[in-house]
C-alpha cells in the first residue's frame, strides 16, 4: 500500500494549490465574510474568469509542449477586431444580411482569424525549428502591427446590439461563458488525459527527439497544438469584444503574465511534459479570489503584482523542497529536535 509520502510527491503541486487555495479562503471569509461569500461577488468573478479561463488554457497547452505563446492577447486582438469588422458593417450591410447572420460570421471570422494566427506559430516552431519564445515574440509584434495598421490604435465599435448578450446572459445566474469555459476545460482535460493525441503533446514536452524515433511526427504534434491554441484565443476574443463592446488592439493586454503565472502556479512544467488542467483551473480559482479581494481591499495595481509575485515564489519554493525531499528532511530534523 503507498504511503501518504508517496501520494503526496505524486502530484505535489496539486497538494500545495489545495492547501493554498483553503489558506485564501479562511482568510477571506475572516477578512471580508459577507462582503466576498455573496452570489452577486460569486457571479461577478464568474464572468471575470471565463475571458481569461480560455486564454489560461491556451498557454498551458504551449507550456506543455516544452514552448510558450506570448502572442495569445494580440491573437486576441486581432481577431476580436475582425470580427468587430464584421459587426460595424463594414464589409457588408447588417439589415439586409440580417443581425443572427452577421453574429455567425463575426464568430466565424474570428475564430478562423486566430486559429490561423496559431497554425502560422505551429508551423514556424516545428518546420523552422525557432525557438518558440522567440517565433511567438516575432508574432506577438507581428499581429499587434497588423492590428494597428487596420484601426490606426482607435476602437471599432461593435454594431449588432444583441451580440452584447453574448456575454452577460445567465442560466440560473451562471454565466454562460462561464459555463462554456467548464465545458471546455472538460474538454481539453479529456483530450490530455484519455487521446493520443493528448499523449503526444506530453510526450512532446519531455522528449521530442525520442518521439521522432518512436514513429510519431511532432511537428504534425506542434502544429496541431497551436492551432488548437489559436481557436481557444478565438473564444478568448470574442468574449472580450462582447463585454466592452468594441475591439482594439491592447484590450487584455494584462493577461499575458497572469496566464503564465497561472500555468505555473497550476503545476505546468516550464520545461514541458509535465501538469494537469484541474491545477491549472485552481490557481485560476485562487487569483480570481485574491483579485476579487484586491478590488474590495482597494489595493493599486502595484500591490497586486507584490501579493502575485510573492505567491509564486512561494508556491514554486514549496513544490521545489517537496520535489527533491527536502521538506520531508526537515520535517524529520525538527521532530529529532
Amino acid at each position: 500500500m503507498k504511503s501518504v509520502n508517496d501520494i503526496f510527491r505524486k502530484d505535489t503541486n496539486i497538494f500545495v494549490l489545495l492547501g493554498v487555495f483553503a489558506i485564501v479562503t479562511l482568510f477571506l471569509g475572516a477578512a471580508l465574510g459577507g462582503k466576498f461569500f455573496t452570489i452577486n461577488n460569486f457571479q461577478s468573478m464568474a464572468f471575470q474568469i471565463s475571458e481569461f479561463g480560455f486564454l489560461a488554457i491556451a498557454m498551458s497547452l504551449a507550456m506543455l509542449t516544452g514552448g510558450i505563446d506570448l502572442s495569445i492577447v494580440a491573437n486576441a486582438g486581432l481577431s476580436g477586431i475582425i470580427a468587430a469588422f464584421v459587426l460595424s458593417g463594414k464589409f457588408f450591410n447588417i439589415e439586409t444580411v440580417g443581425s443572427g447572420v452577421t453574429i455567425l460570421i463575426a464568430v466565424f471570422a474570428a475564430l478562423l482569424c486566430s486559429t490561423l494566427c496559431g497554425l502560422f506559430n505551429g508551423l514556424l516552431i516545428s518546420k523552422l525549428s525557432i525557438p518558440p519564445i522567440l517565433a511567438t515574440l516575432g508574432t506577438m509584434i507581428f499581429y499587434t502591427g497588423i492590428g494597428m495598421a487596420l484601426t490606426n490604435g482607435e476602437s471599432v465599435r461593435v454594431g449588432v446590439k444583441g451580440f452584447s448578450k453574448f456575454s452577460s446572459r445567465t442560466f440560473f445566474n451562471i454565466p454562460y461563458i462561464f459555463i462554456l469555459l467548464l465545458l471546455t476545460f472538460i474538454l481539453v482535460s479529456f483530450i490530455l488525459s484519455k487521446t493520443k493525441f493528448g499523449t503526444q503533446i506530453y510526450m512532446v514536452g519531455q522528449n521530442s527527439v525520442a518521439l521522432r524515433f518512436s514513429g510519431i511526427d511532432s511537428e504534425k504534434v506542434l502544429i496541431k497544438t497551436y492551432s488548437m491554441i489559436g481557436f481557444l484565443v478565438g473564444i478568448s476574443s470574442l468574449i472580450i469584444i462582447s463585454r466592452v463592446n468594441s475591439a482594439r488592439m491592447g484590450f487584455g493586454d494584462t493577461y499575458q503574465l497572469q496566464t503564465i503565472l497561472v500555468a505555473v502556479l497550476g503545476g505546468i512544467d516550464p520545461d514541458g511534459g509535465k501538469g494537469k488542467l484541474f491545477g491549472v483551473a485552481l490557481g485560476m480559482t485562487v487569483l480570481q479570489f485574491l483579485q476579487s479581494a484586491f478590488t474590495i481591499f482597494q489595493f493599486t495595481p502595484y500591490a497586486k503584482k507584490l501579493i502575485w509575485g510573492a505567491l509564486l515564489l512561494f508556491v514554486m519554493i514549496l513544490n521545489f523542497l517537496i520535489d527533491n525531499g527536502k521538506l520531508f528532511k526537515i520535517s524529520k530534523r525538527v521532530k529529532n529536535n
